[in-house]
């Protein structure tokens, strides 16, 4: 069985459940029974850097880490896509646990069928600002443009240079405000016609035909098929609804949720 899990926010600041690291741990250590691959599509922490300096602020991770670790040396390969809070890992990560990092999308055969996988963040189609009033083109740029500086070598390379404990505190409380945010007003299923995910895929199918578009990000539970056959799948999340996807060797994806099987 191949697994497929986002979003797990490990770490955060603006949620006090101390056994949340650990319930994501059994989750990993339950999947990892029959598991034949294990693909984490990103912000599995909610504010992961990795700095130039000696750094100890890892040490919180730790049970994922060496969970991590554990099931890479039993022979199962966890594929770890960056997202939008997990960006600067650039071989301690790899390093530490084994995983295999993506830096983008990835088009993968997984058990026969033609995937694309992306954390999702950033993947929109090219008309998407058009539908949009100017002030909302106006905000949506102004994040591209963060996204952007996120992911220019030169600003992560200035960032990597800045003590772990000043970089920590600052991508701490921007990944809180984030998630305060949210949580406080989540964002559900904007529909067919206006999901970004499901726009990009759409678009995609006109040139390329994939089986699956498998996306976190959104924290929105998805298994849309599209008129082409492609289905996308955006998994949810690891930190309030928990679920995730299951593919069986003939290629069958299904999402499921741990409180459903837990009840």
């Amino acid at each position: 069985m191949v697994y497929f899990l986002s979003d797990a926010h490990i770490g955060s600041r603006a949620m006090d459940d101390p056994q949340h690291q650990l319930r994501f741990v059994a989750l990993l250590e339950e999947l990892s029974k029959d598991a034949t691959a294990i693909y984490l599509l990103g912000d599995i922490f909610d504010f992961w850097s990795e700095y130039f300096w000696r750094d100890s602020s890892k040490l919180e991770y730790e049970p994922v880490l060496s969970c991590l670790k554990g099931l890479t040396d039993r022979g199962i390969p966890v594929h770890y896509f960056i997202g939008n809070h997990d960006i600067w890992t650039y071989g301690e990560l790899a390093k530490r646990t084994g995983v295999i990092v993506h830096r983008k999308a990835e088009v993968m055969t997984i058990a026969g069928k033609k995937c694309l996988l992306a954390h999702g963040d950033g993947l929109v189609p090219s008309n998407y600002l058009e539908q949009f009033p100017k002030e909302v083109q106006k905000k949506i740029r102004s994040f591209m443009r963060l996204r952007q500086l996120f992911h220019n070598p030169v600003a992560q390379f200035l960032f990597r240079l800045v003590p772990p404990a000043w970089g920590d505190k600052l991508g701490y409380e921007w990944a809180k405000r984030s998630r305060q945010k949210e949580l406080a007003n989540p964002c559900g299923y904007k529909g067919e016609n206006k999901e970004e995910l499901v726009l990009f895929a759409k678009e995609k199918e006109k040139t390329e035909h994939f089986d699956y578009y498998i996306f976190g990000h959104r924290h929105i539970e998805l298994d849309l098929e599209l008129v082409s056959g492609a289905r996308v799948v955006i998994l949810g999340d690891c930190f309030r609804q928990w679920t995730y996807a299951a593919m069986d060797e003939q290629g069958k994806l299904e999402l499921l949720c741990i409180q459903e099987q837990n009840s």
